[in-house]
């Protein structure tokens, strides 16, 4: 299933997000037009700004709204992105120089806040103060997720638990957000916006958990990044979570080894994480099928995701909502 076959009828209004984008990285600063376009031209499936657009049909609205605030919604995510790969030290992303290792970490945070704050500007001309506000509260949802996952990090004994409430925060919140804002252009009663926000909040889930799964599972060329990466960075992810679970107590032993030196190597600059361990790690992993069950994991939570979408009115929105989950986790990058 491709994304573009879902997505298809709204692809002008998609043309019209990417317009918005373009027009909102003009500057007097000419740096910021090239970085936003770099990033911006890099690819990028647009789930979230897909989900206003979708959201807002399936709610009954069609208008130039929901073009705004789902530009809002990429501006917003593009920002976090480009601090995300700071804080990770990431040399590229989706098979490109990342802005911070073009540009440097100072451009790289400076135009990511140009973008929260062109998320801020685009949504205030909305108007809208529900909107305002779910958009604000996931700016503060995504920080305490960041910190979060910063504070358990090369930590083996994070919970299942743990890890969804940080990847709910970090990824779901602005994907069940972006949802929501388009419930709330199509004016439908407070069941029915709850129903799509758990929809975009499931959909997040089981979006992050496949891509745990394609940290161990995934080919680079695909990924745009290489293999291993999240495990490199000390982001014990449900995979391993599951694997420890599992496995036996000299493999654990092993793994806590590895995470520790992962660790100690990130304290040295320009110390990477040791390939020989990276592949022993994994290689236990696979051992214990933990990217096939986290993968498992992310099915369960899909079918979540489209029950909360089936008691709406039958329409090609509908159609591309339960189509985007069944997308979701079937994936490879």
């Amino acid at each position: 299933m491709q994304l573009d076959s879902i997505t298809n009828f709204v692809r002008d209004d998609l043309s019209q997000v990417e317009r918005l984008l373009r027009e909102g990285m003009k500057s007097v600063a000419p740096l910021i037009p090239e970085v936003g376009e770099h990033a911006f031209a890099s690819g990028g499936k647009r789930v979230r700004p897909l989900l206003v657009l979708l959201a807002a049909r399936l709610c009954g609205y069609r208008g130039p709204r929901a073009v705004q605030v789902a530009s809002a919604a990429e501006f917003l995510h593009t920002a976090t992105l480009m601090h995300d790969d700071v804080i990770d030290g990431a040399a590229t992303r989706r098979g490109q120089p990342s802005v911070n290792a073009r540009w440097g970490d100072r451009i790289a945070i400076l135009v990511g806040d140009f973008l929260y704050a062109r998320a801020s500007q685009t949504l205030v001309e909305d108007g809208n103060q529900d909107i305002l506000w779910i958009y604000a509260n996931t700016i503060r949802l995504m920080s305490e997720g960041e910190v979060l996952q910063l504070s358990r990090s090369f930590d083996p004994e994070i919970s299942e638990a743990v890890h969804l409430d940080v990847i709910g925060r970090k990824t779901a919140s602005l994907i069940a957000t972006a949802a929501e804002s388009g419930a709330i252009l199509g004016g439908v009663t407070r069941a029915e916006r709850n129903a799509v926000r758990e929809y975009g909040w499931q959909l997040g889930l089981a979006f992050q958990l496949v891509d745990d799964a394609l940290d161990y599972v995934g080919q680079s060329e695909e990924l745009g990044k290489a293999a291993l990466t999240d495990l490199a960075e000390g982001k014990v992810t449900l995979p391993l979570i599951l694997t420890l679970k599992r496995c036996s107590g000299a493999e654990r032993a092993q793994v806590s080894a590895a995470l520790k030196g992962f660790a100690v190597g990130r304290l040295a600059p320009d110390a990477a994480a040791s390939d020989k361990e990276l592949l022993e790690v994994a290689a236990i992993v696979r051992r214990h099928r933990g990217a096939e069950q986290a993968l498992e994991r992310a099915r369960e939570i899909a079918g979540r995701a489209r029950a909360e979408i089936v008691p709406f009115a039958d329409c090609d929105a509908r159609t591309a909502l339960l189509e985007l989950a069944e997308f979701v986790v079937g994936r490879q990058s």
